[in-house]
């Protein structure tokens, strides 16, 4: 039974337990020896590891979980375990929910919230495509289950869910506003535009890219499993479904960020500001949560390149 989290360790502790291996990687040291460097993971976060010795003895891979014996130093301001002894272990020999960080929200709730607001679609086609996801019942379980990214943002089991449901009540409020807009190819992209995660990562032991999802990314693997089920639908528009496609290619925005194409339509244009408000906010709110709460700012988050005043209130997805 695991006893220590990560989010606990500090440099002296004495390591004696269970983690994921979220990565491997072998290094050279000066004479020439080979050292590894590792990160394990469990559901409360990461910390970095070295093991300097016998490097040759360790068969576990990135991906295992792991059996650890070692001590935690300080390295650049941070924990880092130096690791004496590291054992694989078997899936069985765990407890999963010990590993990966999910959703404290009822997951089947969200999802029939979800179902509940493309029941109000008045466009044919998109009622349609949306019976065929819904009633995919292994697509259901993994929509339910995929975190919506490594770390950024909803970077947990049930993550993807949370977000698309945010985005789709973002979306309805935000077409009830503007005229002109297509209210229903606004929701269903806001659904739809990050279902590709469901392949492009692997979350078994830690969250990570499967082969796949490094090789295609969730924008190609995304427009592959809509047009698996475009095709069970008989006479849509192909223009239409071409309009639906371009929101998945064009989220990310800008080429820059990864986007094919950058949005080329008002709904294209609305979904990618959406995408990016809900998963800065969630970032943020997740980045100050593990902050002390006694400080008036935040430590310097290094991807959004600035400090946070402290603020209060937190929630993962809008109130009905």
């Amino acid at each position: 039974m695991k006893k220590i989290f990560a989010e606990t360790i500090v440099p002296g502790d004495i390591i004696d337990d269970e983690f994921a291996l979220a990565e491997k990687t072998v290094l050279q040291k000066k004479d020439g020896n080979a050292y590894l460097n590792v990160v394990l993971a469990d559901r409360t976060g990461r910390i970095q590891g070295v093991v300097w010795d016998d490097v040759e003895t360790i068969a576990a891979a990135a991906g295992d979980f792991v059996k650890v014996t070692g001590r935690v130093s300080e390295y650049r301001g941070m924990p880092q375990m130096v690791i004496k002894t590291m054992t694989a272990l078997s899936a069985d020999a765990v407890n999963p929910d010990d590993f990966l960080p999910a959703t404290d929200l009822d997951t089947d709730h969200l999802f029939e919230r979800l179902v509940k607001v493309t029941g109000t679609f008045t466009t044919p086609w998109l009622t349609r495509l949306f019976e065929a996801f819904w009633q995919d019942a292994a697509f259901v379980v993994s929509f339910k289950k995929a975190p919506a990214a490594k770390r950024m943002h909803h970077a947990y089991l049930g993550g993807l869910l949370v977000h698309c449901l945010s985005m789709a009540v973002l979306a309805d409020k935000i077409a009830g506003h503007y005229s002109g807009l297509d209210r229903d190819l606004l929701i269903a992209g806001a659904i739809l535009h990050d279902i590709g995660k469901l392949r492009e990562f692997d979350y078994t032991a830690s969250i990570d890219y499967s082969d796949e999802g490094r090789l295609l990314s969730h924008i190609v693997i995304g427009l592959e499993m809509l047009e698996d089920k475009l095709r069970e639908i008989p006479d849509i528009p192909r223009e239409h479904a071409n309009l639906l496609k371009h929101m998945i290619v064009s989220h990310h925005g800008e080429p820059a960020f990864g986007a094919p194409e950058p949005p080329k339509t008002i709904e294209a244009l609305v979904l990618h500001y959406i995408d990016d408000l809900d998963s800065k906010i969630n970032a943020v709110r997740e980045f100050m949560a593990k902050e002390d709460p006694s400080q008036t700012w935040t430590s310097y988050h290094r991807l959004l390149g600035r400090h946070f005043y402290m603020g209060h209130g937190s929630g993962e997805t809008p109130k009905d």
